[in-house]
């Protein structure tokens, strides 16, 4: 096993080497105020025996979950997706995947998923730097890890390592989690990031280097870049072991993801994301924009937002295509659109996970706008749920909020592919362009608990109290259908005797 610990100081002036405590065989970081990444790779031979085996189904497998809460992203560690759980997955040829869907439920024991030929949905891609990205996509509106905490602890950790059940502990707390597995490295990378609050005081915790293994450490800082498309780190690095103290270092590197430039706090910046009351069956999602947010890095830049749809909810392609009413909801164009679509089907019948859509927004026109919060709407529809027994008549139903970002070419013959931090298959980004830089928009942070994702009341027939409503149909039927039978025969009775006093009147 590879293990790399990269910590991104929030503010350099208050760190001291100090400290950092290195020993032959660990280190120890002591009131650390950064935001922290774990990086773990394993070999084939490393995992258990029920992990491989879902994995040689595999050509490769990615899966990203983001928590529900907002959190201080700090460069390189700047992406985002909606919070949940995303799976992007290619199979071998001709080799089932019977294994992947039981192996997801250990995410979520609830999850809608029966097999990947049936639930996920095809992965679309516009971009031919992305032609080998992913197959197919999945997504289910997942809280927490507490499930795959369980399921970890269980396959990795021997029941005296106490190490090994801190770490699995530490997961549930993460911001985000990725995983990731190809065959053409046939390694399984472990990913998972927590934010500089996470711990009162800093981090302060000693990590020890495993018997065959490697344990690298980077303490760092965000220092000016030469180069628009570069970001740029320095501080201190070290490979326990093999250095008795951090050595110094500074690096640059092409990136992908950036901070919007003359930005001084993310409040600046920041878009919120609620749903106009009432909702009914035809939910109108708007999206508030800081007015700082509006303003582009750079003049190949293009503000866009990406929306992940479970079955419930969906886009009526239709209704974009004109531009006047694309106008009146603040949107230039539906980039893309994938995933299921049907504007008559029920949820019942719905056997894919969902849709996804790409749009790009417009912007404000006036300097008045400029200077105001900038809405975005956006018109979404929900399906009728199935019929239950014991409910309410109402059922909530969880929409996350989407993922906001300008899109921005980069120069050309830059290669975004050196950057040791950037994070791929995320959804949107196979739908751009080879040489796209992001900049992504953080979402609002109201308080300490602002869940990003919003709920919405859908009524759902009570199988316990439609005895009625059936009773009252076939009645409703049965005498509409007596009415019309009257009134027939009444019409026939009336032209026979018609027909009758005619004739008698020639005679």
């Amino acid at each position: 096993m590879k293990q790399r610990l990269t910590y991104i100081l929030k503010d350099a002036s208050t760190f001291d080497p100090s400290q950092l405590k290195v020993t032959k065989d660990s280190i120890e970081v002591t009131g650390l105020d950064a935001a922290k990444e774990q990086h773990l790779t394993f070999g084939f031979d490393e995992l258990p025996p029920k992990i491989w085996r879902v994995l040689k189904q595999c050509h490769e497998l990615h899966i990203r979950w983001a928590a529900p809460v907002p959190y201080n992203a700090i460069s390189p560690f700047l992406s985002r997706v909606s919070s949940g759980l995303h799976v992007f997955f290619t199979p071998r040829r001709e080799t089932p995947a019977n294994l992947l869907c039981p192996m997801l439920r250990n995410f979520d024991e609830t999850l809608k998923c029966e097999s990947p030929e049936k639930t996920f949905v095809p992965q679309r891609v516009l971009s031919e730097r992305f032609s080998t990205s992913s197959s197919f996509s999945y997504y289910t509106p997942t809280k927490s890890l507490d499930s795959l905490e369980s399921y970890i602890f269980v396959q990795f950790c021997d029941i005296l390592d106490l190490h090994c059940q801190e770490d699995v502990y530490q997961l549930g707390s993460a911001r985000y989690v990725d995983i990731d597995f190809d065959v053409i490295s046939n390694t399984l990378i472990i990913r998972a990031y927590w934010e500089p609050s996470h711990k009162p005081g800093g981090w302060t915790e000693i990590t020890r280097l495993q018997k065959g293994s490697t344990l690298e450490v980077g303490v760092l800082n965000n220092e000016k870049p030469d180069e628009p498309e570069e970001l740029k780190l320095g501080g201190f690095l070290t490979v326990v072991g093999s250095d008795s103290k951090p050595k110094a270092t500074l690096f640059s590197f092409p990136a992908r993801y950036h901070p919007l430039p003359n930005v001084s706090s993310t409040r600046e910046i920041e878009y919120k994301v609620a749903f106009r009351q009432p909702t009914g069956m035809h939910p109108i999602m708007e999206i508030n924009l800081e007015p700082k947010s509006l303003l582009a890095p750079s003049e190949s830049c293009a503000l866009h937002t990406y929306l992940t749809l479970p079955s419930y909810i969906f886009i009526d392609k239709y209704q974009f295509n004109d531009d006047l009413f694309l106008a009146s909801q603040n949107l230039r164009r539906l980039h893309s659109i994938n995933g299921e679509t049907d504007l008559e089907a029920p949820d019942w019948v719905i056997d894919k996970w969902g849709s996804n859509a790409l749009f790009e927004l417009a912007l404000p026109s006036t300097p008045a706008e400029l200077s105001a919060r900038w809405t975005v709407t956006i018109p979404l529809h929900l399906r009728y749920l199935k019929p239950a027994h014991n409910s309410s008549g109402i059922d909530a139903v969880r929409v996350p909020w989407p993922a906001v970002f300008w899109a921005c070419e980069a120069e050309e013959g830059l290669k975004m592919s050196t950057s040791p931090f950037d994070r791929v298959n995320l959804g949107y980004d196979s739908l751009f362009g080879p040489k796209t830089m992001f900049y992504p928009i953080p979402p609002g942070t109201a308080g300490w608990w602002n869940p990003l994702v919003e709920t919405l009341s859908v009524p759902v027939l009570d199988l316990d109290r439609s005895s009625w409503v059936e009773f009252g149909t076939i009645a409703a039927i049965s005498l509409g259908t007596l009415w019309i039978c009257w009134k027939l025969f009444a019409a026939v009775m009336g032209g026979d005797k018609g027909k009758a006093s005619r004739g008698k009147k020639r005679q």
